[in-house]
């Protein structure tokens, strides 16, 4: 190690960003700190954004606002932010800024900021949980909530963090995203999962497939994914996902796996094999609001997009 690595100044940074809704007016914030104390505090707001630019925007701004080089260990509670900085960045140079598909990446212009802020700094990046129990994490959501809301005029001092409804217990927190362009017969779908202090991202691009069909892949693969036998709640967009699963299951089941009218249950495969492992797991489901989602809920949805450019 050379001398003048040594001689790095060491900070942690704390970024987040908000928007709502999304895309819509959004805001960002970070907290920057030495030795625990803070050196910092950064919020800015755009008025037509999306929650990924504002994350992105918030890293970026915060290690611009460095004067000197330093030594950084930044934690988001973004995984857009760091599996693209970690996994998917070298790939999307490597194509010259187009994703597997042969499609632009998207929010290309804040990645290539983000690189050029990473060759002035040695940084370590850290995934932390979202609306937990990390104080500078929710001072740095604090700080992109209360910038979002001066934008639109409204006054008095930042928002504490929101809490997730039913985070009381042990519980595996199973979120879905689906992309579908019926005409084009093109699809994707990702999952969030999330327990404790652990993140796990799954997703894939598909074909020939319907919205409904990959609702149900997407919980399926997220439950075989689990390697722990604890409670799960399955957090939704999907009026067919959470109905079936709540209200029409048992009859089905009853009825050998027929309607009311006799037919056959639309999907009936999936169905079965979701059947089992809502038995397995003791799966709950929730049917989220759209205008306000939990922020894992909006990121499985941006990343199934990023899948479906084949990120």
């Amino acid at each position: 190690m050379s001398s003048e690595q040594t001689l790095l100044q060491e900070l942690a940074i704390y970024t987040d960003g908000a928007c709502s809704p999304n895309p819509g007016l959004g805001g960002w914030g970070a907290v920057v700190l030495q030795n625990g104390e803070v050196v910092s505090e950064l919020s800015g707001s755009e008025e037509m954004s999306t929650n990924n630019r504002m994350e992105l925007t918030a890293a970026v701004k915060s290690l611009r606002s460095l004067a000197s080089p330093s030594r950084i260990d930044l934690y988001t509670d973004s995984t857009y932010v760091k599996n693209g900085i970690t996994d998917w960045i070298d790939k999307w140079q490597q194509n010259n800024w187009r994703t597997a598909a042969k499609t632009p990446v998207k929010n290309s212009d804040l990645w290539r900021e983000l690189l050029d802020q990473i060759q002035r700094h040695d940084i370590t990046w850290h995934w932390v949980k979202g609306h937990g129990t990390d104080r500078w994490n929710n001072r740095a959501d604090e700080l992109a909530v209360a910038a979002r809301k001066q934008h639109q005029g409204q006054a008095g001092e930042p928002v504490s963090a929101e809490k997730t409804p039913g985070d009381a217990g042990d519980h595996i927190h199973l979120h879905t995203g689906v992309t579908c362009k019926h005409s084009a017969g093109v699809g994707s779908w990702a999952v969030v999962l999330n327990w404790r202090e652990h993140v796990k991202i799954l997703g894939e691009r598909v074909t020939g497939m319907t919205a409904n069909q990959l609702y149900l892949i997407a919980v399926i693969s997220g439950l075989q994914s689990l390697k722990k036998e604890l409670p799960v709640i399955v957090h939704t967009h999907s009026g067919y996902l959470y109905d079936g699963a709540t209200t029409w299951l048992d009859g089905w089941r009853r009825r050998n796996w027929t309607t009311r009218d006799g037919n056959e249950v639309s999907n009936r495969s999936l169905w079965q094999e979701l059947d089992a492992l809502i038995k397995k797991y003791r799966v709950r489901f929730r049917l989220e609001d759209k205008e306000n989602p939990p922020c894992f809920l909006q990121e499985a949805k941006e990343l199934a997009r990023e899948f479906e450019q084949g990120a």
